[in-house]
């Protein structure tokens, strides 16, 4: 296992007036043993950034070591590292079993030993039946474990996910989180994960890097991100429905946006903000009521015991004062 450095990384396509940078001075460091998620909307830069960690993008700038060794120049071959892709890329004409042990065959390793890895990674992902099977007779998860063992057995010092998750349903991609913590528990490797998906971001990271047009807005743990976002974009980003942002709410002074998380709007008959309901999304343990302050529009989070206020109907409620975060309106970032 090695961890991973990344500093001042650029990414930059063209030259002279038509370059076109799309990794913008990047500095991060991943300890050894972590699992760190990449995360941001498409065209963000995070899958060109893992692509460079991997050797299959040369970088423009900056030095990425895994370990004690700059990898600048090394081939993806000679950086001791394993990619899961989107596509489960498995050869089809091969068993389960050939698949996995495929990289360890190219490399001459002995029978003995491709046998003990293979048996030993298909019994962590639960394919020990399955070595004799063909990709076609196998679901989509089986596939993806598949391609996660492949990677396995290399027991290289760093794993890189690339969106492994996007191809499967919403039911599998919650089975295949788990696995992937299981797996990092019991293996312990290295990780950088990307995915444009906050829920597993959030359910899967130690730390996350959270990305937005090619710089790197906040790298934290889940919490940190969550709790005291470093940007409007990280605070609208991250959270499911996400922070509410308002301009011009009561008590907010100018230049400044106030941030609140809709579970932390309490309704109350003496609440300090009079609010106009347009819809609710009725979710089984939770309601959201999507309401409008002035001219502005929020989401408020509700428990199912709580009466939902009714469409067209007006309500009070007070934002938590422990709760709210303020952001600078010009520049987006957090006021400390």
């Amino acid at each position: 296992m090695a961890s991973i450095t990344l500093s001042h990384i650029l990414k930059t396509y063209g030259t002279g007036a038509k370059a076109n940078t799309v990794i913008h001075d990047l500095n991060a460091s991943i300890a050894d043993g972590e699992f760190v998620v990449i995360v941001g909307p498409s065209g963000c830069g995070k899958s060109t950034l893992l692509r460079m960690v991997a050797g299959l993008e040369d970088i423009s700038g900056g030095i990425i070591s895994i370990g004690e060794r700059v990898v600048n120049h090394l081939e993806p071959a000679e950086r001791d590292i394993a990619m899961v892709f989107q596509n489960y890329a498995l050869y089809p004409h091969m068993s389960v079993f050939d698949n996995m042990a495929y990289g360890l065959k190219i490399a001459k390793r002995p029978a003995e030993e491709i046998k003990a890895r293979v048996d030993k990674a298909a019994g962590i992902l639960e394919l020990s039946h399955l070595l004799q099977r063909k990709p076609r007779e196998l679901s989509g998860g089986q596939r993806q474990r598949v391609a996660m063992g492949r990677a396995i057995v290399r027991q290289p010092q760093v794993f890189l996910f690339d969106e492994p998750l996007s191809n499967l349903d919403a039911k599998l991609r919650a089975q295949t989180r788990l696995e992937i913590q299981k797996l990092h528990r019991e293996l312990g490797i290295t990780s950088l994960f990307v995915t444009h998906d906050q829920v597993e971001a959030m359910t899967l990271a130690q730390r996350m890097i959270v990305m937005n047009g090619g710089h790197m807005e906040q790298f934290g743990t889940p919490e940190e991100v969550y709790n005291r976002p470093a940007s409007t974009f990280v605070a609208s980003f991250i959270g499911s429905p996400p922070m509410n942002l308002l301009h011009r709410a009561p008590s907010t002074p100018q230049g400044q946006i106030l941030g609140i998380r809709p579970e932390h709007l309490d309704i109350s008959p003496s609440g300090a903000w009079t609010l106009t309901v347009d819809t609710v999304e009725l979710l089984g343990a939770e309601r959201l009521v999507h309401a409008r302050l002035g001219d502005e529009t929020l989401t408020l989070r509700l428990d199912e015991s709580l009466p939902a206020p009714q469409p067209g109907s007006t309500f009070q409620a007070t934002p938590r004062a422990d709760r709210l975060h303020w952001f600078d309106a010009q520049t987006q970032k957090r006021i400390a």
